[in-house]
């Protein structure tokens, strides 16, 4: 893909709307608040040549990074990069866990509450529902990291 900004004004970008650290740090206990300052849209690390970027909020994270390379060619600025996810634990996680919920809630209804198949058939709807929600969810959250970056970058497909 290219992008309409000249290499310098991509580097220049990059370093505007983007918050130093570690992508590893930016999901633990060690960045609960951000540092002081105007907020910047990412968070993430480049270089020279390529770069690994994530949405900056500390309330709402998501699991996705943008991660790729560019470079200068023929005065026209080439961008690789793919949308992924950080940590496949992490994501596997979101979109799982509510599954095992629902099993385990079941299994709990079987053994234990035999008498309460009401409250099963309202229980398993409301799993059922947070389930699609979660992957619907952190669908909507990688599109809108990927709508941002190519927003920002003024990227061209």
């Amino acid at each position: 893909m290219e992008s309409k900004l000249s290499l310098s004004e991509f580097r220049a970008r990059l370093q505007n709307n983007t918050e130093i650290g570690s992508l590893k740090v930016n999901l633990s206990l060690f960045r609960l608040f951000p540092k002081f300052g105007g907020m910047k849209p990412f968070y993430g690390l480049f270089d020279d040549k390529s770069f690994r970027l994530t949405i900056n909020s500390t309330t709402s994270p998501t699991y996705f990074i943008v991660k790729g390379s560019y470079k200068n060619v023929n005065n026209v600025l080439k961008i690789n990069y793919t949308v992924e996810p950080n940590s496949k634990a992490q994501l596997i996680w979101v979109y799982y866990s509510p599954i095992i919920l629902i099993v385990a809630i079941n299994l709990f209804f079987l053994i234990f509450a035999k008498g309460l198949r009401r409250a099963s058939t309202i229980v398993n709807l409301f799993l059922l529902f947070m389930a699609f929600y979660s992957r619907w969810k952190e669908e909507r959250k990688r599109k809108k990291l990927e709508q941002k970056f190519v927003r920002i970058f003024e990227i061209v497909k």
